[in-house]
């Protein structure tokens, strides 16, 4: 199979993996206004401050297995069902764990935290985390398999679910309530909209999905072998210390608003503004996640293949031709998309460009990340994201209190570009990948000579004529890349 016969299996692997992702964020995006005009400010901070835990908790309990699960179920010697059978057990085990505890100690931390009354929300957190880290290595293992579509099904009817459920918590409930007060969901939701609801409709998603894999489940036979599941969590617990870090960096600002925000009475109403800005943001993080899922497996195997790592190098230079199509898209209309959001929220969209900007370093810092994952030295992954943690860290804590959720936006955007130039440094000392850097900085600058030319195009505009321009800047983009592409192949015939 040549390169271009790769790059479109990738292409459309993508395609499919990404349509449940791009029904979950577009349906997000569908709810973002039902938060935002229905809750306060500081209710969504207080929905995002939970998110926040929940996301951490995650990367911790999966025990860094998803990826594991790839490596092993590939690796010769090893039987893929006792691969997932043992990444099954183990996190069900640790997850199990946490519920319990949850149930036990909720009451104490919903006090402690200025939550009181709100008991139940820990114990809902424990049931999401275990559900998720269950179907988390079934859908790696849909992956594995590469049943692209199954895993695309699952993953819209549980996102449907979500949104379906916030639908009649929100629109339908509160009336129903207050005619039927002893309904058989008042002793787990109050009557008056408020943010337990999105995290109650999380939970019945997340059981809903689970119920969707019980006849995989039951084909699997679970037979886990303690030999095979021991090296497992030897490639995969570094993952896992890694990727704890790693999604610090994206949770620690919201985290850190409790303690170091500019007025401590109003943290939780800034982070809720925050949120919104992020979740305005989120497309292009909706891009890298669509192309992941199908990235990682594509990439664990490819690595025998001729000239794999040209191709590598080629998937990196599209992936950021179309993350700054993206970024230009959103800022450029950036004054039509802000009103999905509620006026009171819309104060935080100046920290959007930076935003969409942190996510694509996101995504080019996974592309130059396979080389540790590939050459089985994932013990650098420990200290790539603990230095971008640093980053975060820092920056959110001496500037938080100075400037809020700006702070934040920067920091994430700093973090990753620590990251990605670490990260290709190392891998250019132990496993060389032919990235032609010079062409991807061309591409990046190219997208922001034209963002700079439409922030320049003055205010007193007709706003139709301003948005005409910024079109018309878009085309130049695609043009620019065209000409781009054809300029190179000539040279390169002209080289051969």
């Amino acid at each position: 199979m040549g390169m271009r016969q790769i790059l479109g299996k990738l292409a459309g692997q993508t395609a499919i993996y990404g349509t449940s992702t791009i029904v979950a964020r577009f349906l997000n995006y569908m709810l973002l206004p039902l938060y935002t005009y229905t809750l306060s400010t500081s209710d969504y901070g207080v929905l995002t401050e939970f998110m926040s835990y929940i996301a951490v908790l995650q990367v911790l309990l999966t025990l860094g297995l998803e990826t594991g699960c790839f490596r092993f179920a590939n690796k010769e010697g090893y039987e893929p069902r006792k691969v997932f059978s043992g990444a099954l057990m183990a996190v069900s085990a640790v997850s199990a764990v946490f519920l319990l505890l949850m149930i036990v100690f909720g009451g104490d931390l919903s006090v402690r935290m200025g939550y009181a009354g709100y008991r139940s929300l820990y114990i809902y957190m424990g049931v999401i985390l275990l559900s998720d880290s269950i179907t988390a290595i079934l859908f790696a293992k849909l992956r594995c398999e590469s049943k692209a579509w199954r895993f695309a099904a699952f993953k819209t009817l549980k996102i449907l679910t979500e949104a379906g459920s916030n639908l009649l918590l929100f629109l339908w409930y509160p009336g129903y309530a207050s005619s039927h007060p002893d309904n058989l969901l008042s002793g787990l939701i109050p009557a008056e909209p408020d943010f337990s609801y999105p995290v109650f409709s999380i939970v019945v998603s997340c059981v809903v999905c689970l119920l969707l894999f019980v006849p995989d489940l039951l084909r699997l036979r679970l037979s886990p072998d303690s030999r095979t599941l021991k090296r497992m969590l030897r490639y995969s617990l570094p993952l896992m210390v890694a990727g704890l870090p790693g999604v610090m960096n994206d949770f620690l600002d919201r985290i850190l608003f409790r303690f170091f925000n500019v007025d401590d009475a109003l943290w939780r109403a800034d982070l809720g503004i925050y949120q919104a800005g992020v979740k305005v943001a989120v497309i292009m993080s909706l891009f890298v996640q669509m192309f992941r899922f199908a990235a990682e497996p594509f990439f664990f195997s490819n690595t025998g293949k001729k000239d794999f790592k040209k191709v590598y190098a080629s998937v990196m230079e599209y992936f950021v031709m179309f993350c700054m199509l993206i970024f230009l898209g959103v800022v450029f209309y950036l004054d039509v998309i802000e009103l999905i959001v509620g006026r009171d929220f819309r104060a935080g969209m100046d920290i959007v460009p930076v935003m969409l900007l942190a996510y694509m370093m996101m995504g080019m810092l996974f592309n130059v990340s396979m080389w540790y994952k590939l050459s089985d030295r994932s013990s650098f992954a420990i200290y790539i994201t603990a230095a971008g943690l640093v980053v975060t860290a820092v920056i959110n804590i001496r500037f938080l209190p100075v400037y809020s959720y700006h702070a934040a936006a920067w920091g994430h955007f700093a973090s990753y570009l620590v990251m990605l130039v670490l990260s290709t440094l190392l891998g250019n000392r132990y496993y060389p990948i032919p990235y032609r850097w010079g062409r991807i900085l061309m591409i990046i600058g190219f997208g922001l000579v034209l963002y700079a030319i439409a922030m320049a195009v003055p205010d007193t505009l007709p706003h139709g004529w301003t948005l005409a321009v910024r079109t018309c800047l878009i085309l130049v983009y695609l043009a620019g890349l065209y000409i781009l592409e054809k300029y190179l192949k000539r040279h390169k015939r002209h080289e051969s």
